[in-house]
């Protein structure tokens, strides 16, 4: 059944046509997947399907109760918003009653005597029970903690920029929706978190529409492809590997249908310029059927992105690293860690979020000191560092005048020059939107003028911090297809497992405790090697808790004490008892209304008693761990 159906949508961006009268529909619970090249119109389509942007004409829709979620790919806030008022916002009956509920709740925590925000509290819990609210609330809070969100009071606006992407997809997560769309979700979560959400997402119950650059996270939560491909939406149906196989399909026809449409012209022309006389209606027509066929515009030609660059020789010695350490606020990130790089090396670093490999990048680069240690550099070696908060771009440059700062020319590895023009181009920036203002390019779109002005630079060392975050899955090809070319040696700090899967050959992983691990092999070995490791972990630890049977006569078994039998005996009752305590206590706040004494009293005597339950809960678990041991014994 549709949810939501697009017809005819247009909308052009200067000279540029963005969408050409799309025509699309979205059913409940379909996972489509939105590709594209960065500058296409991606993220503006998403924006007007969530209502943040409008279309010069066309109409979306949806029945009057539908409901959207909505994750921006830069997400703002307000000044003074918290993690939890952000999240709790939207207008459904269950966002509403947990917002208010948690507002009356934070009151009362503060002036827990107050007898008005008492009866407010009450009657915030009642909305709890009439929306079914609770379930809600409880998610909330697990997701944020998931997601690496501890402090829900400190102002989003100034946490880093990953914090707030975060804590923007953990309020599309909870709010209820019909149809959740995400720009870039992966984008500032390590490994671990990406693949939580896509089981998140596999289960999630309304539809979902995504924009993302990670081809696995692609492939494995998505059932659809939509390509918006110069104004045209392309879908097919099927995964990212699926899609890929169709869209070779595609373009293949097509090539194949304008090489005829080529070759019919040609005959039409030739007739044409013999002299035919176009007297009669039949001549007429003839000569009108050429001028169009001249006017038709055929597929659009795929521009490639040559990157054979080359690059300044590169000695023998690239960079050692002796002894560092370094620390931030008494958190010790690395320990007389020791790295020789050699030419040609393509090394992958990976690691939690804050666990330091931008930091280990940067005193690598000499941008920070080490506290001890030292690195030396060799004398041929030059870097080019692709950072993740790239350098301010003069917004008022043309994109041909940014590029032509860096040079006016660059050779390639056959010794060829090379215009900026001609790079550009090679990167996808027709010779018209090389004249376009840098202001008026896209997120992606900046992404890869960015990583052009690195490589014109002629570096024989690249520094990659984050490189594939915005950039589109066509020229992430692209960029992986040049790093494997590339004949210097390249350090990548990504949490792109495809691209590391790619290009990498050797890892440094920042492990937990402050471990830096150096492992020699492709990211998807490394999780292979970790998941065997753990599982023999587990196994050590099981078979270290059992006692062998020839060990059981000569060693004590362990047994409950009689007052230990006689609390197991009985906690399960006491635990039921207090529980429907608790629900009597609160039916009875509700009864007592207006009395404030009255409900004074309940309320201290409910707190109590959930005290007591969760003392009863933690002596209950203490108990069964025995009983299994003792179990286990026998």
């Amino acid at each position: 059944m549709s949810i939501l159906d697009v017809e005819n949508l247009y909308k052009t961006y200067g000279t540029q046509t963005l969408f050409d009268h799309l025509s699309f529909s979205i059913s409940e619970g379909e996972r489509i997947g939105l590709i594209g090249v960065n500058g296409t119109g991606k993220s503006t389509l998403l924006n007007v399907l969530a209502g943040k942007d409008s279309a010069e004409s066309g109409n979306l829709r949806h029945a009057n109760a539908f409901q959207l979620a909505y994750l921006a790919q830069t997400p703002t806030f307000e000044p003074g918003v918290t993690a939890l008022d952000y999240i709790y916002g939207g207008t459904s009956s269950i966002m509403v009653a947990v917002r208010n509920y948690e507002q009356a709740l934070r009151l009362l925590e503060k002036n827990p005597n107050d007898q008005l925000l008492q009866e407010k509290l009450l009657e915030r819990q009642q909305q709890m029970d009439t929306a079914g609210a609770w379930d809600a609330e409880a998610a909330a809070k697990s997701i944020l903690t998931r997601l690496g969100i501890h402090d829900f009071e400190t102002p989003v606006s100034e946490s880093s920029g990953g914090q707030k992407k975060r804590v923007a997809l953990a309020k599309a997560l909870i709010q209820p929706a019909d149809l959740l769309i995400l720009d870039e979700p992966t984008n500032h979560l390590d490994n671990d978190i990406i693949d939580w959400l896509e089981e998140a997402l596999n289960q999630y119950p309304g539809a979902l529409l995504m924009v993302t650059h990670d081809r696995y996270f692609l492939n494995r939560v998505t059932r659809k492809i939509f390509e918006l491909d110069h104004g045209h939406l392309y879908i097919y149906d099927g995964n990212y590997e699926l899609f890929l196989e169709k869209k070779a399909e595609r373009e293949e026809q097509e090539s194949a249908g304008e090489t005829k449409h080529q070759n019919q012209l040609r005959r039409e022309l030739a007739w044409l310029r013999r002299g035919a006389k176009a007297r009669s209606t039949k001549q007429k027509a003839r000569v009108e059927r050429v001028h169009e066929m001249q006017e038709h515009k055929g597929p659009e030609r795929k521009q490639s992105v040559d990157l054979a660059i080359g690059s300044t020789r590169l000695g023998k010695k690239v960079i050692e690293a002796k002894q560092v350490s370094k620390s931030f606020n008494g958190q010790p990130l690395m320990r007389d860690f020791d790295l020789l790089v050699t030419p040609g090396e393509r090394v992958g670093i990976i690691g939690s979020n804050g666990s330091g490999k931008t930091t280990l990048l940067n005193i690598l680069a000499g941008h920070i000191e080490s506290d001890s240690g030292a690195v030396e550099i060799g004398d041929t070696v030059k870097i080019g560092y692709y950072t993740q908060e790239h350098a301010e771009m003069n917004e008022d440059l043309t994109v041909i005048d940014y590029i032509k700062e860096a040079a006016q020319v660059m050779r390639t590895a056959d010794g060829q020059q090379v215009t900026a023009e001609q790079m550009l181009e090679r990167f996808l920036f027709s010779r018209p939107r090389q004249r376009t203002f840098i202001r008026k390019l896209s997120g992606g779109e900046h992404k890869r003028l960015y990583l052009l002005r690195v490589l014109m630079s002629e570096p024989n060392v690249l520094f990659l911090d984050e490189p594939t975050n915005d950039l589109d899955t066509e020229t992430l090809t692209i960029l992986e297809d040049y790093l494997l070319q590339f004949p210097g040696t390249v350090l990548a700090v990504s949490h792109d497992r495809y691209f590391l899967d790619r290009i990498a050959d050797r890892l440094i992983a920042f492990e937990e405790d402050g471990i830096i691990r150096r492992f020699e092999g492709n990211y998807s070995e490394y999780m292979d090697e970790r998941k065997e490791e753990q599982a023999a972990m587990s196994k050590a630890k099981a078979e270290k808790m059992a006692v062998p049977k020839h060990q059981q006569t000569n060693r004590k078994k362990k047994k409950l004490t009689y007052k230990e039998q006689q609390e197991w005996i009985g906690i399960e009752d006491r635990i039921a008892t207090l529980e429907d305590r608790v629900e009597q206590l609160k039916r009875e706040i509700v009864e007592a209304g207006s009395n404030a004494g009255k409900v004074q009293e309940l309320f201290v005597e409910q707190q109590q008693t959930e005290t007591e339950l969760d003392q009863a809960m933690e002596r209950w678990t203490e108990l069964s761990l025995k009983v299994e041991e003792i179990e286990k014994q026998q």
